[in-house]
């Protein structure tokens, strides 16, 4: 069973495989995606994330959610050296490279707390598939062609894995490399990552790819991470154990 929704600026599906599929599930998953909105969302001037930009809220009546967002984000800054920064260089807050991947694993983790052990979910093409399809074979996902965005350059078998893709072709240039904030990122346009969850990937493919084509070496000596980097030629690069997630049939 399939639904989607628009949630976060972005189209959010949620299918599951398994059989007895109760449909309350679905609203339970988008309700937490839409108290997730409510919260981090920048655009929303009422959001938690938004007030303490204002310096509305202290520190101190910050919600568990939103120290646990900047705690993680302070970790993953340190493991990249600094490639992933939350603070803009205006100065103000945008956990979104992290909150979208963490929101999808949260949501994973619901799902499976309700008993469910087969099921994907799509926000905004970063992936959570765990388990098996309804034909009991891995999930397939395509890595679109960021010149040619109809087209699919390769199709991905996934089970129990996550996949984020960061690039510039759909929201333009959106990701900004913290050590060089007023450089564009021109090498690169498109970058996806497997790793062992979505939050995982997530936050290491933003960081990643603002390293720009350095990137994909990034991801190469994380262990238990693959990548697909195209840059902005055309060109192809992977990491050393990623064809073996390609379908070739």
């Amino acid at each position: 069973m399939k639904q989607k929704k628009i949630l976060m600026g972005m189209t959010i599906i949620i299918e599951i495989s398994d059989k007895n599929i109760n449909e309350v599930i679905f609203d339970k998953v988008f309700s937490y995606f839409e108290k997730v909105d409510e919260r981090f969302s920048t655009y929303k001037e009422n959001s938690e994330i938004s007030k303490i930009n204002r310096k509305v809220i202290s520190e101190g009546d910050w919600s568990p959610e939103m120290k646990e967002v900047f705690k993680l984000s302070e970790e993953t800054k340190k493991e990249t050296n600094g490639y992933f920064d939350i603070r803009r260089p205006d100065g103000k807050y945008d956990p979104s490279g992290l909150v979208k991947g963490w929101a999808i694993f949260k949501a994973a983790e619901l799902l499976k707390t309700e008993g469910y052990q087969n099921f994907y979910i799509d926000a905004g093409g970063d992936i959570e598939a765990f388990g098996k399809n309804n034909e009991n074979k891995p999930w397939i996902i395509g890595i679109r062609n960021p010149f040619q965005t109809e087209e699919i350059i390769k199709r991905l078998s996934i089970e129990n894995k996550g996949v984020a893709t960061s690039g510039i072709y759909v929201r333009g240039q959106h990701i900004y490399n913290p050590q060089k904030p007023n450089e564009p990122i021109k090498d690169i346009v498109s970058l996806t990552v497997i790793g062992p969850n979505i939050y995982e990937a997530d936050r290491f493919v933003t960081a990643a790819f603002a390293m720009g084509k350095e990137g994909i070496y990034f991801i190469e000596k994380l262990d238990g991470f693959e990548g697909y980097m195209i840059d902005s030629n055309g060109l192809a690069t992977f990491t050393s154990g990623f064809e073996k997630y390609v379908k070739n049939n």
